[in-house]
């Protein structure tokens, strides 16, 4: 399945989009896409009633705005320089275990609003990257059993703040989390959907120009590891979202170095979990 949220800011109604490409309200299964929802076998009650009641479903029609395909997450983990050349671009060694921090879940919004550059920002980045929803709690898994724990994936842009990020004492969070700096979807892709998460095109475009382009068989850290690593340190809850890297091709790592001003248009995606486009914004009060 192919789950998304729609309509207005905070009002979003849980949907999903079938094959043809039509997108549908399903407001009539009672929950939205939230760590309850995943904590109860949510995708499974959610496709067994669609067996009765798809044809109910109301149209939502394709100029509706999406939102992020879940509710907000307990928590979003990254991990840092998991493709080797976006290591070798931003002068780091490759990490011989993953870099892990987070982004505030304030900083997440729809896959096609607007980015805001933050107040004071000279240096705000884009990161695209394939980002792991987790379907049921996790607390010292094994690699082995870890793609279990998994409920599908979707479509990260891990917008940075370079300043914020790595000239204020090396907090790396601090240049993550500003708000719209985490646009999620426009779907979450079941994993049933991705039989193989790692030949999937990832590309990402700024202003029409092709700057990121690559591919999810050169992330260093595959995801079994990422979901078992990172579970021995913290509990996943369901709905939580790991991010996994980006590839070469960010503004940091470009010679000269470019970053965001406002009127830039981003537009990125993965094979098969679709686009987004988002528009940069100066800070308004």
């Amino acid at each position: 399945m192919k789950l998304l949220r729609h309509g207005k800011p905070t009002q979003e109604k849980p949907g999903i989009q079938i094959p043809n490409g039509t997108r549908l309200d399903v407001s009539g299964f009672g929950e939205d896409f939230d760590e309850k929802f995943f904590e109860t076998d949510g995708l499974h009650r959610l496709s067994v009633w669609l067996q009765s009641n798809q044809q109910k479903c109301p149209i939502v029609s394709p100029t509706t705005r999406l939102g992020t395909p879940i509710g907000r997450p307990s928590k979003i983990i990254c991990v840092g320089l998991n493709y080797s050349d976006h290591a070798k671009e931003s002068n780091m060694e490759l990490p011989t275990e993953p870099i892990l921090f987070f982004k505030s879940t304030t900083a997440v919004c729809g896959p096609n609003d607007s980015v805001i550059i933050p107040k004071n920002s000279e240096k705000t980045d884009w990161e695209v990257e394939l980002a792991v929803v987790i379907g049921k709690k996790a607390s010292y898994v094994e690699e082995a059993d870890a793609i279990n724990f998994v409920a599908g994936y979707l479509l990260h842009n891990d917008v940075s703040e370079r300043a914020f990020q790595l000239e204020r004492l090396g907090q790396w969070v601090k240049g993550k989390s500003a708000d719209s700096f985490a646009p999620l979807g426009p779907f979450l892709v079941t994993k049933d959907e991705v039989p193989d998460p790692y030949n999937l095109s990832i590309w990402l475009k700024l202003n029409d120009e092709l700057l990121q382009n690559s591919n999810t068989k050169n992330l260093v850290f595959k995801i079994p590891f990422l979901v078992s690593y990172i579970s021995q340190f913290m509990t996943l809850l369901p709905g939580d979202v790991i991010s996994t890297g980006t590839p070469a091709g960010v503004g940091l790592g470009l010679n000269p170095q470019r970053y965001l001003v406002s009127g830039d248009v981003m537009e990125l995606g993965i094979d098969g979990l679709g686009t987004q486009r988002q528009e940069a914004v100066a800070y308004s009060a």
